[in-house]
């Protein structure tokens, strides 16, 4: 009897219901000033979950001024017309909350999570933001101390960081802004001026560059009327904001390059290829074998490269979506007793018979589980939907796909697989870094 109910349970139907269960339902309008708004509703607990994610990151600099977004993610943390220096995190701290943002090539996210009927003081800070953030000489003077010690303690001062951060990008791409790290380099953190900053400012933090979304605990009519209240008079900016396409000349054979880096002893491999767009369909299909390949200790690099052939002591992979194009990096560091090329060797065999015979039934269906684990808990915080809600509209223009986005993973088959991995795995699409301690003779 038991067994039977499990069975009834388990059946088509009941899945179908039992999906249903984890549909996100939310409210979208457009401000007449170009702010788009997204609102989820859910009372479980009483607390609010809010973004505000600017369509604005590295890709937006131009030459002699990177660093902008990244610079604009610590400025706008400064004060405004109305908010004293510093005191944006106090407001938060005092009410029970938490904040905080970050930077890609693409994007940059401003958040918050607060007690629910704190919602209207998120949504001052969010406006005085937009509208009156403190873009002056002295604030700037500050910020650059900090972003340059930010560089310095994070890159600077840090093994492999400056090879996959700045070296990797600059060879990938040649045109694309993509090539510029994301923190900015030193001499244009100097030499940029009030006026460029604030040239940066007026075009791209403004409202019809940006979306809105609130998630949790409110009432829909009172959040849409304070919505209004403080962000429906900010003026609209009066940029195209559609970017020219930049498209990068196809590579045509591996680019080798040996980094010195002073901050290391043991010298690593990075083997980075570029590989399309978020929005591919084909970039689905790289995130299942870059787990495939090291997610987990029954990965093929872990267990193949780590352990069986203990050829490294570290080794793994990763996949960077971006808007117009990503990076996907295998990379090793080696074992005493193992030269730098024998491993470089060693990898490109286990890519070889990924591209050759694909993977397996069993390994597929594993990972289309691991992310349907991933969509469901995603799906399950505030905090989680409304990142989740911005992306899907930012980048695809369709924020329903926070229900339906799962079903191309699951259509994904081996022979995709297969597919791809022969389309984008291959040395004349790839830069081969060493990354090298000071002093070390290695095999070319």
């Amino acid at each position: 009897m038991f067994i039977t109910m499990i069975l009834n349970h388990l059946s088509p139907k009941n899945f179908n219901r039992s999906k249903e269960l984890y549909q996100i339902k939310f409210f979208e309008e457009k401000l007449s000033n170009g702010l788009h708004v997204i609102l989820h509703q859910d009372k479980t607990t009483p607390l609010v979950s809010i973004s505000v994610l600017y369509h604005v990151g590295s890709k937006n600099e131009t030459p002699g001024k990177s660093g902008f977004a990244h610079f604009f993610e610590h400025l706008m943390f400064e004060g405004s017309k109305n908010i004293k220096k510093g005191e944006y995190f106090k407001y938060i701290a005092y009410n029970g909350g938490k904040n905080n943002a970050y930077t890609n090539h693409d994007e940059t996210c401003y958040y918050e999570i607060l007690p629910s009927d704190r919602l209207p003081l998120a949504l001052w800070l969010e406006s005085e933001r937009m509208l009156h953030a403190k873009v002056d000489e002295e604030s700037i003077n500050i910020q650059r101390e900090v972003v340059k010690e930010e560089k310095k303690m994070r890159v600077e001062n840090q093994p492999y960081v400056k090879a996959i951060s700045e070296i990797i990008p600059s060879l990938l791409f040649k045109k694309h802004p993509y090539k510029y790290p994301i923190i900015g380099l030193y001499q244009d953190l100097d030499t940029a001026t009030e006026a460029d900053y604030k040239e940066f400012y007026k075009t791209y933090y403004v409202p019809n560059n940006a979306v809105l979304v609130v998630s949790g605990d409110f009432d829909m009519n009172e959040a849409r009327m304070l919505i209004k209240k403080y962000f429906s008079s900010i003026p609209k900016g009066t940029r195209n904001f559609k970017m020219n396409k930049i498209e990068e000349e196809p590579m045509k054979k591996e680019i080798f390059f040996t980094y010195v880096d002073k901050n290391t002893k043991v010298p690593g491999v990075f083997l980075s290829y570029r590989v399309p767009k978020l929005t591919d369909e084909d970039s689905y299909v790289l995130k299942i074998i870059d787990h495939v390949l090291s997610s987990g200790e029954s990965s093929r690099i872990m267990k193949n490269i780590v352990n069986t052939k203990q050829v490294a002591s570290y080794a793994g992979s990763s996949l960077d979506t971006m808007e117009d194009y990503g990076i996907f990096m295998i990379y090793g560091l080696i074992n005493p007793g193992i030269t730098i090329d024998q491993l470089t060797k060693i990898i490109d065999e286990e890519i070889d018979l990924l591209k050759e015979k694909g993977i397996t039934e069993y390994e597929l269906e594993k990972q289309k589980n691991c992310f349907e684990k991933k969509f469901i808990s995603d799906n399950y915080s505030m905090s989680g939907i409304t990142a989740s809600l911005s992306h899907y509209y930012l980048y695809y223009h369709n924020a329903d796909l926070i229900n339906t986005d799962i079903e191309k993973y699951r259509k994904i088959t081996t022979g995709d697989i297969k597919q791809v991995a022969n389309k984008y795995l291959n040395k004349n699409n790839r830069v081969r870094l060493y990354n090298v301690p000071d002093n070390e003779n290695t095999d070319k």
